[in-house]
């Protein structure tokens, strides 16, 4: 942040920084901010569940997916907005838990927390290209990659010769909404980061095939 950077619009890091210190600002409005305004990414707010029952904040008791879908009817806020903006978008949903519409700035290609761990000390060794990945309190480690991956995936993992494999891997495409840290996910905990964004990657996560190959043979090896 200390680069003065802003993906999506004209604010300089210092702008954004004392903007964070106004009145009436929310961590979530300063987290949301620095996903729209620094990373370039859309956000939603989300619905949360209190544990240990899990009850979604949306109210529907047949919730199929209890603190970790959006909010009806609440809207997208989207890549470049500023702190103002998205106080002024967020303050309608205090609480909410902050989401990312997945498919438009990245997919995600989700594996086991530990196979993630083993493949991110791998693929940093091997000085290849590396997104954000984050970790989730049920035990996944989901790895940012270029938009288009989920649909890709069959082809890919044929080709590198794991589609007859039992994996535990799976992309997650367009539709699908990742819960961004620090936001608790489905009332287990917060979600973390393993590998923050940075700014020469955080608008450019690599091609999924740069990664399968170390990610599909953890997931084989720990299966196993």
């Amino acid at each position: 942040m200390g680069m003065g950077f802003t993906i999506g619009g004209s604010r300089s890091t210092r702008e954004f920084r004392s903007g964070t210190r106004r009145r009436g600002r929310t961590s979530e409005c300063t987290a949301v901010a620095e996903y729209t305004g620094l990373w370039g990414w859309e956000a939603v707010p989300g619905a949360r569940a209190a544990a240990p029952a899990r009850d979604c904040s949306c109210g529907h008791t047949n919730c199929l997916a209890p603190g970790a879908h959006p909010l009806d009817f609440a809207p997208t806020v989207k890549a470049g907005a500023t702190l103002d903006e998205v106080t002024e978008a967020w303050g309608e949903y205090p609480g909410a838990a902050v989401l990312l519409p997945v498919g438009r700035s990245f997919d995600v290609i989700e594996v086991s927390e530990e196979a993630g761990r083993r493949a991110l000390v791998r693929l940093e060794r091997m000085g290849l290209p590396l997104g954000p990945v984050t970790a989730t309190p049920d035990g996944r480690a989901q790895f940012f990659v270029a938009p288009g991956a989920a649909a890709e995936l069959p082809q890919l993992l044929y080709r590198m010769g794991w589609d007859d494999a039992d994996l535990d891997l799976r992309a997650l495409g367009l539709g699908a909404f990742l819960t961004a840290p620090p936001s608790d996910f489905a009332g287990l905990g917060p979600v973390s980061w393993l590998r923050p964004p940075a700014l020469d990657s955080a608008g450019d996560p690599p091609q999924a095939r740069l990664l399968l190959g170390t990610l599909a043979y953890l997931c084989h090896r720990f299966r196993r």
